[in-house]
């Protein structure tokens, strides 16, 4: 595999996923003071650079392995971030946060035991990308409102996060069953290469 320079990896998608992981602290610090104007424009900030990172990269061709690591590593950063807050705000959504952190554990779980096995973890789905754009649509969309007019409806935060949460177990599972046909073809691989070198000595 071609290893790209430090200067092919610096380009405008991992510069926009790197921008989103710095968003991450004033994001977290106007969300607990309760600036709900200032925390909206930085989450719809990030939500932007989430959906053009990757579209610039197929794009603009630059496409690289440190993306691939970055992305979901920024989104994971700030998924966690807001779910922390959201907890403060909205402390009854404790079952919301159990859920999503246990989700995220098991993400980072089967990557490391690919990375284990010397296999890269695979790009972002459109099934990860559609709960992640989903989470930022919800989360938005309760700030905003609370920004707006200091409104809360507990039916209306149950709704939305439970179809966050939906979405987001789907996403596991279809990650799951990625992972386990990746690491299938993997040791199909290994068999075949197993029994073609005792041939080859013959």
């Amino acid at each position: 595999m071609r290893k790209l320079s430090f200067k092919q990896n610096v380009n405008v998608p991992n510069t926009l996923t790197i921008l989103r992981i710095v968003l991450i602290v004033p994001l977290m610090w106007f969300l607990l003071r309760q600036d709900y104007i200032m925390a909206g424009i930085i989450l719809l900030l990030s939500a932007l650079s989430d959906m053009l990172d990757g579209l610039l990269a197929r794009k603009l061709h630059q496409i690289t392995d440190l993306g691939k690591i970055l992305d979901p590593i920024a989104d994971k950063l700030t998924l966690m971030a807001i779910v922390i807050c959201v907890n403060v705000l909205y402390p009854d959504m404790i079952p919301f946060i159990i859920v999503l952190f246990s989700k995220e554990l098991l993400m980072l779980g089967g990557g490391a035991f690919l990375l284990k096995l010397k296999m890269k973890p695979p790009a972002a789905k459109w099934y990860g990308k559609l709960s992640t754009v989903v989470f930022y649509t919800s989360v938005t969309t309760l700030i905003l409102l609370k920004a707006i007019g200091g409104y809360t409806n507990h039916t209306l935060t149950f709704v939305l996060l439970t179809v966050t949460t939906t979405l987001m177990l789907f996403s596991l599972v279809m990650y799951t069953r990625l992972f386990v046909r990746m690491i299938q073809e993997r040791n199909r691989r290994l068999r075949i290469e197993t029994v073609a070198v005792p041939k080859q000595k013959r």
